[in-house]
């Protein structure tokens, strides 16, 4: 029978996405609607839709901004072509890429110039991806979503050869392509600091803690969001059932059926509305105590751009 929801410890929302937000909130306070962004500011349907009810508007090409508009660049980092693009244009631009992702970026500028290539670890199409890869326009930059990547990629040389990674993949198998990266060329130079982000890895690790004790675990993210995917797939390979649901509509009352503990997780750009929602309409379906999980508390904090830290 249904009976407790245990909350992970951190769970929701991370410094990078607060700033984000923050950066979009705060440029419609100051300039006014509307206000363009660059692809979802974060992947989440229900951020970005009271967004636009803010009067922000999404749009994924540059032609679509009209002249001396102000511009907001996505949490997961753009491409120099598309930074070059905005600046040429004109645009009043305010860059809200997570300062772990900008970090890479600045690490990849930085060996380039030392004659380095880069193996990176991420999945094709994610527009953090795009924006790293896009940090080169010579095309220095391969990738690989699997360890049968490692085995076809061809850089044009090995003895300047560095590794960098998508910062919201699973922890596991980032390590398990590492490890076949660095069989296959041992003298790759790895980041000082691991590039996954510490939410990121925060939140694996919760779930980690939190699937052995429960039946079930719930993920809170929308099916755009890598690290809410990541979060599903972790629960699941510890052999514990796990959904991820966009919000509690979609929640299945057959999925509790015969479970006696729910475990309860939310992605790094999901509100914490939601997982309050999620939390009600598991209730409603018989569960009778909620309970947090003892965790990391999470402190960090990033600074605003310039423009945009005034009082609101």
């Amino acid at each position: 029978m249904l009976d407790e929801i245990i909350l992970a410890e951190p769970r929701g929302f991370c410094a990078g996405v607060d700033r984000a937000i923050e950066i979009v909130e705060r440029a419609l306070h100051k300039f006014g609607a509307p206000i363009y962004v660059r692809h979802e500011i974060v992947h989440n349907t229900y951020v970005v839709n009271d967004l636009k009810a803010k009067g922000a508007i999404f749009i994924e090409e540059l032609d679509d901004v009209p002249p001396g508009a102000t511009l907001i660049f996505s949490a997961h980092g753009v491409s120099k072509a598309v930074q070059q693009e905005a600046a040429k244009r004109g645009f009043h631009v305010f860059d809200a890429t997570c300062p772990l992702v900008t970090k890479v970026h600045i690490e990849v500028a930085k060996l380039h110039k030392e004659g380095y290539e880069f193996i990176m670890i991420g999945h094709k199409g994610h527009p953090e991806v795009e924006g790293t890869m896009g940090q080169l326009d010579d095309g220095g930059i391969h990738l690989v979503e699997d360890v049968a990547d490692v085995a076809r990629v061809q850089p044009a040389q090995t003895e300047k050869l560095a590794v960098v990674t998508q910062t919201t993949l699973s922890m596991d198998d980032a390590a398990g392509i590492l490890a076949a990266v660095k069989a296959r060329f041992p003298n790759v130079r790895e980041p000082k600091q691991q590039d996954i982000c510490y939410a990121t890895q925060n939140r694996q690790d919760a779930v980690k803690v939190l699937s052995p004790q429960v039946d079930i675990v719930i993920v809170v993210g929308s099916p755009t969001s890598s690290n809410s995917n990541r979060l599903r797939e972790v629960a699941q390979k510890l052999g514990t059932e796990s959904y991820m649901v966009d919000n509690a509509d979609e929640l299945k009352a057959e999925w509790f059926e015969g479970k006696g503990r729910v475990g309860l997780t939310a992605g790094a750009s999901a509100p914490s509305i939601l997982v309050r929602q999620v939390v009600d309409r598991i209730k409603a379906f018989g569960a009778v105590s909620v309970r947090k999980m003892d965790g990391i508390e999470e402190t960090v904090k990033f600074p605003l751009p310039k423009g945009l830290k005034a009082e609101l």
